[in-house]
This record gives structure tokens, C-alpha cells and sequence, in this order.
């Protein structure tokens, strides 16, 4: 089964060596994250808003009473490492299971034995790691034997449990957020990594800093990286340039279908929204980096265009679809400027949401009024009937009237004239607020 951060703990009570594999601390000889495995919660670093002093998981235990949980969390923050200490902090049989390796057949035998368990006295706990592969069906398995206390179920996923679980499993279940691991996480790391190891890095501080920023938050990729250095053979310790020749950086964690997807994407639309272009830059950056079609990304700032820039700036809507043109004419890379140019003019551009607001509301209005039709005198009366029963009488040509303004009623007949479309005073829509309003004004002097 896959390991975690930290790697085999102390025998917790009624340890189960079968489904835990070891109970001894690993040999020097194994990989150095399965070395450094803390022995008690409270030397899980990153997580302290669960684990310290008045941490969530630290004030269950107090109480002992241990609640079934959702640990969601990216790799490497120490997910399978605090199922095994909850394990062992609260006396119950630790057994643990893989989704991706597991069917039903193995969920009934781990049930079955912890009924076993239960009837002498014992409790368990089952980890299941990446729960949310479990399909809706198997995830329903698991709801009888929650809720009567068989067993207490640590789930470990990456994905959001709001999408990847089932509402039914996710109402028995407590879920807790495990943070990516911070800078100062990964040095508390890599200073532990010395110490057992009894060797310095033989990096400068700039390359330690690197070293750090390469595993992006993830401590089972730094340890791995701590080992290829201790096995080279340095005369001089390295910056972040030579560090970088030398070791692979972590791939972006970017998922084109799943939540990272639609988190970046969201940062990058309020980053256009709160006029910030550098913020704006750097999520449009990041996701092509992650490999986002940049067609989608030319799709959602047209949309920005018009959704949040509007009336303010009349120019970004075609600038938006020039943009894209572009992109598609030149491709990669070299059409991916004309998308930062895009990203850059949106974020600096005045904004306005008036149409959009006008838009839902008139659609609402529409649905409300039914099928009313449009009064008389601006239906056109083609046919000798047509201008007989009234259609087109007292139409007056806008372009004859004074100020080319006539003032007539356009609504149908039997609705009030209402308003719809309220421009803001900023950008563009300064002056279009200024010509309703003077309209406005003749309107009401025509008509009264």
C-alpha cells in the first residue's frame, strides 16, 4: 500500500502487523521519508490547526470520542501518517485500505473483522486511501457500519469531498482540510533530514530556499529530493541554479476535469474583476503552465468582456474575439501574447455589470408578462387589413423628430414602462448614462 509523509509509526494498541505491514521503525538503509515518520501527532509538521493545542483533531481526542473524518489534503501533507498516531491515540485497531487496489470483496472482510473486533472489546479504525475512487455505490457500503460504530473510517482524498463523496457519506463524516505544507513546514523538514542523516545539505541558503519551493508544498517530494543530494558528490554546495540542472521540479499539481481547474480559473476572473492585471497574469500563466487549453481560457475572458467589463468599455468585447482569432491563427505559444494582451486590457479596463443585471432581469420580465403583444403604431402594416385595424397609426420616424427623439412608448400594451439597464458613471457608460438620462427628461415632457 502507498506510504505517506512520514512512514511507519510505533505499534499503536491492537496494531494489526498484517494489515500495517511493519511494526518495527524502519532500517537506515530505507527511504528517508519512511525514516522520519513522527512517532506522536504532535511532530506532524504543517498541520497545526488540527494537531496543536486547541487543534480540531487534538480537542476530539480529549474528549475521546473520535468521529469518522474526511482528510482532504494534496500529496505528501501527512494524510495516511495521522490516520496511523489517530490510531494509535485512541486505542483502536489500525487497518488500512487502498481504492484504488480495493473492491467490495475486501470491504466486506475488513467489516467483518471488525465486527469481530467489536464483539471483543476492541475498536477499529479503516484508513481508505483515495476514498474518492470508490464509486457512489461502494461509498453507500460503508453508511451501516459508520452509524452503528463498527468502525470508526479515516477517508484520505486529493479531491474535494463536496464533488468526489456522496451526500449521504459525507453527512456521517467530519472532514478536515490538511494545509499544503509551508515554507517554514519544509525547513522544520529538511533540518530533521540533517539531523537523522547527520550530514548538512550542500546547498547555499539561496539553494536551500529553492529546494523548498520545488517540492510546492509537498514533503514526501522534498525528502526524496534531500536523498539524490546527499548521494552526490559536491565540492562546493550548490545555488539555485545548479540545483535546478541537477533535480527535477515537482510537476504543477493541474487537473484540466477536477477542482484545480475551476480554482484557478475563479482566482484569474476576480483578479480581472478587482482590476488587478499582475494577479490576473499570473493565474492566466499558471493554468497554461498546467497545461489548460488556451482556447477555453480565450472563451472565458470573452465572456468576461462581456459579463464584467460590458458598456464601461465597448472595445474589449471585440478586442476579446480579435484575441482569440489570433490565437487561433498564430497557436502556441506565439498566439498566447494576443491572450495576455487580452488579460492585461480587461484587468486595467473600466467595469460594469449593468448589461448582464439588465439582461437577467428583462428575461425575467419577459417570462412574467407572457405573450403581450407589441403596440399598435409600431407593428409595420403591410396588407390594405393591416392598416384598416390600426397597425402602424400614429407611428412617429424618430429621425423627423426634434433632437431625433420621439418619445413614444415601446412596451406592449397593459405593461408599465420599467427599467432595466441602469449604466454605471464609470468608463464609457458615463456618457451612455448622460443620454438616457437627457431622454429620460424629453420623454416625460413629450408624453405628459
Amino acid at each position: 500500500m502507498a506510504g505517506d509523509l512520514f512512514g511507519e509509526d510505533a505499534p499503536p494498541p491492537n496494531f494489526d502487523a498484517d494489515s500495517a505491514h511493519a511494526s518495527a521503525r524502519p532500517a537506515p538503509n530505507q527511504p528517508l521519508a519512511d525514516r522520519l515518520r513522527p512517532n506522536r501527532l504532535e511532530d506532524v509538521v504543517g498541520q497545526g490547526h488540527l494537531l496543536g493545542p486547541d487543534g480540531s483533531l487534538t480537542r476530539m481526542l480529549e474528549r475521546g470520542s473520535l468521529a469518522s473524518l474526511i482528510l482532504w489534503g494534496g500529496p505528501g501533507v501527512g494524510k495516511t501518517t495521522i490516520a496511523r498516531l489517530l490510531a494509535q491515540a485512541a486505542g483502536l485497531k489500525f487497518v488500512q485500505l487502498s481504492a484504488v487496489f480495493s473492491g467490495v470483496a475486501d470491504l466486506k472482510k475488513a467489516f467483518e473483522n471488525a465486527r469481530r473486533q467489536a464483539e471483543a472489546g476492541g475498536g477499529t479504525l479503516l484508513f481508505v486511501d483515495e476514498i474518492h475512487r470508490f464509486n457512489r455505490a461502494q461509498q453507500d457500503g460503508f453508511l451501516p457500519v459508520v452509524e452503528d460504530g463498527t468502525i470508526v473510517l479515516v477517508g484520505a482524498t486529493t479531491e474535494n469531498p463536496s464533488f468526489a463523496l456522496n451526500s449521504a457519506l459525507l453527512s456521517r463524516c467530519q472532514v478536515m482540510v490538511l494545509n499544503r505544507l509551508d515554507d517554514s513546514a519544509m525547513e522544520a523538514l529538511l533540518v530533521r533530514a540533517e539531523e537523522e542523516t547527520g550530514r548538512p545539505l550542500p546547498l547555499t541558503e539561496e539553494g536551500r530556499a529553492t529546494l523548498r519551493a520545488m517540492a510546492d508544498g509537498d514533503g514526501r517530494y522534498l525528502l526524496n529530493m534531500v536523498e539524490q543530494l546527499l548521494s552526490l558528490k559536491t565540492e562546493q554546495p550548490l545555488d539555485a541554479q545548479a540545483l535546478a540542472r541537477l533535480l527535477a521540479k515537482r510537476a504543477v499539481l493541474y487537473d484540466r476535469d477536477r477542482e484545480e481547474h475551476y480554482n484557478l480559473i475563479s482566482a484569474l476572473h476576480k483578479s480581472l474583476r478587482g482590476s488587478d492585471p499582475d494577479a490576473a497574469l499570473y493565474w492566466f500563466a499558471r493554468m497554461l503552465e498546467g497545461g489548460e487549453d488556451p482556447r477555453y481560457l480565450a472563451r472565458r475572458l470573452t465572456r468576461f468582456a462581456a459579463e464584467d467589463v460590458g458598456m464601461a468599455d465597448p472595445h474589449a468585447l471585440p478586442l476579446a474575439i480579435a484575441a482569440w482569432e489570433t490565437y487561433e491563427r498564430l497557436g502556441s505559444p506565439e498566439g498566447e501574447l494576443a491572450l495576455a494582451q487580452l488579460v492585461v486590457h480587461l484587468a486595467t479596463a473600466p467595469k460594469s455589470n449593468a448589461v448582464y443585471k439588465a439582461y437577467g432581469a428583462v428575461r425575467r420580465a419577459a417570462k412574467a408578462t407572457g405573450s403581450l403583444m407589441p403596440p399598435a403604431h409600431i407593428l409595420n402594416a403591410p396588407t390594405r387589413l393591416m392598416q384598416d385595424i390600426g397597425y402602424g397609426k400614429g407611428y412617429e420616424y424618430d429621425h423627423d423628430a426634434e433632437e431625433g427623439f420621439s418619445g413614444q412608448n415601446y412596451f406592449p400594451d397593459g405593461m408599465k414602462r420599467q427599467t432595466f439597464y441602469n449604466p454605471t458613471g464609470r468608463g464609457y457608460e458615463r456618457e451612455v448614462r448622460h443620454r438616457l438620462e437627457t431622454w429620460a427628461r424629453l420623454r416625460d415632457r413629450r408624453q405628459s
